[in-house]
């Protein structure tokens, strides 16, 4: 296998290694089903409203009789009631908001459009015919599919499937991913500091919060020591719970970088890529025993984010069989930018809204190496730089993976 593909080579491998025939579902109370996908058709078993109702306070009339000089109230129609009086020519029934309209009225006149005097009404200011009235089936009608599956279930989805007394939901389950950082330099929060040459690591939590963003189950398995048995069991806890299993550090060319070789020399896995020519990350390493993935990511926190966002979250997103994809937009370049080296890049960016289009700029954004994560905080996005681009002038479009937008 060539030590370096392309970054489109290796998504083009990574899209052509999904074989999931199946995906887990389970059944959750509706309450508990936000920012689950979907895994059934919702439709409709009525008309909503299934009859004509009142969308205002006031009067059921006639249309024609706001022409007469007064109106008589021949009865009070409150929501939740049913009245069996009837507007006739001359007459009106007091109806209120949420109400079935009366039989034989076809117009809610609204309270301030109108006087009281006694039992009559006066009409200061007619309405259309019509006017206020929900007709059968304005919000859906029987047998409507109104959500389909594969849906990301969002409030309004909660909404809609409670006006139709749906209790619980069939819903594809999280997929279970394993993350952890590797390295004897690393310590996880809590440990004290023994040296100056040790770090504290904050990938496995980044990665696990992304993680959960998204829809996932995660284990977190915290901080392993470059050692080969250790990083062995990992694997192998690992692998025996998860969909994904994600770790960062060990994937360079370094002594005691371990964790690729275990991949490749012990666990009896499919080894789809190792190294791509992009800038951060080139190191990383993809692999899939039968089902499941292992994705090795390198240990600079900048550059296992971005991985993280590039690489695992379409197998997320897949697992997740919904109709979810890293949102990429076009925008315009507020300054100039030079590119440094071949590879292809990602950069950390601003990106706003201005004038009908997005924009984008460098402001506050350090260079250096890929271990400054500050970078990704503020309203970041990742500018895209294709291997073969050259320099940038300023007011170009690019294209830009969203991020914290």
């Amino acid at each position: 296998m060539k030590k370096f593909i392309t970054y489109n080579k290796s998504m083009e491998i990574l899209e052509n290694s999904f074989n999931i025939s199946t995906f887990p579902t389970q059944k959750l109370f509706l309450s508990n089903s936000l920012g689950f996908i979907l895994a059934q058709d919702i439709i409709s078993t009525t008309n909503s409203p299934a009859y004509e109702t009142s969308a205002m306070d006031g009067y059921a009339i006639l249309s024609d009789n706001q022409e007469l000089d007064k109106i008589k109230i021949i009865d009070n129609n409150p929501a939740g009631t049913v009245v069996t009086s009837e507007v006739v020519n001359g007459c009106c029934i007091k109806t209120f908001t949420g109400s079935l309209m009366p039989k034989g009225s076809d117009t809610l006149i609204p309270i301030e459009n109108v006087t009281v005097d006694g039992d009559y009404i006066t009409i200061d200011k007619k309405v259309p015919k019509g006017f206020s009235v929900r007709y059968v089936g304005e919000n859906y009608k029987k047998d409507e599919t109104l959500i389909k599956k594969g849906t990301l279930i969002d409030f309004a989805h909660i909404g809609v499937m409670a006006s139709l007394n749906i209790s619980q939901v069939k819903v594809y389950a999280k997929p279970i991913i394993s993350i952890a950082s590797t390295g004897s330099e690393i310590l996880d929060l809590g440990e004290e500091q023994i040296n100056n040459s040790q770090i504290r690591s904050s990938n496995h939590l980044t990665l696990e919060a992304i993680a959960n963003k998204y829809g996932a189950k995660v284990y977190q398995m915290g901080v392993v020591k470059d050692d080969k048995d250790s990083i062995l069991e990992l694997f192998n806890n690992a692998l025996s719970q998860s969909d994904i299993v994600v770790t960062t550090g060990g994937v360079s060319v370094g002594d005691y970088d371990f964790v690729k070789d275990i991949i490749k020399d012990k666990l009896d896995c499919e080894l789809l890529f190792q190294g791509v020519h992009i800038k951060p990350g080139q190191h990383i390493l993809v692999a899939k025993k039968e089902n499941k993935y292992i994705v090795a990511l390198p240990g600079f926190a900048y550059s296992s984010t971005v991985t993280f966002i590039l690489y695992v979250l379409p197998i997320l997103f897949k697992f997740r069989n919904g109709n979810e994809s890293l949102k990429i937009v076009d925008a315009i370049i507020e300054e100039d930018f030079i590119k440094k080296g071949d590879k292809y890049s990602f950069i950390a960016c601003n990106l706003h809204y201005k004038n009908g289009s997005y924009r984008v700029n460098l402001d506050g954004k350090k260079n250096g190496t890929s271990a400054i994560l500050t970078n990704m905080l503020g309203s970041t996005s990742l500018l895209i730089i294709d291997e073969n681009k050259n320099d940038i002038s300023k007011w170009e479009i690019v294209k830009v993976i969203m991020v914290n937008n």
